[in-house]
């Protein structure tokens, strides 16, 4: 078995540059719904690049979480139909 070191650090370079891929890829997918969710909360869609950082993401959803959202509510309706639909009214003699 041949123990030269180049070698050993080739493979463990090849699976450092690996998980760097996946850690963005996963960054990035965590990236966009965040953006998301930050914007529709009424704050600024740029902090969904806190998450690039585990800790700061786990923050950013803490944040999410207990904040009060600037959202107007829906407005509600001034008459409702009733449910189930009433029947016409019978024909009169």
């Amino acid at each position: 078995m041949n123990s030269d070191p180049q070698q050993w650090h080739g493979i463990i370079a090849a699976f450092v540059g690996i998980y760097f891929v996946f850690y963005l890829l996963m960054a990035a997918a965590f990236m966009v719904p965040t953006g998301f969710i930050a914007k529709k909360a009424g704050l600024s869609p740029w902090l969904c690049l806190l998450c690039i950082f585990p800790l700061t993401g786990l923050i950013l959803l803490y944040i999410l979480a207990f904040i009060e959202w600037k959202v107007i509510p829906a407005p509600q309706m001034g008459w409702q139909p009733p449910y189930p639909p009433q029947p016409p009214f019978p024909p009169q003699a």
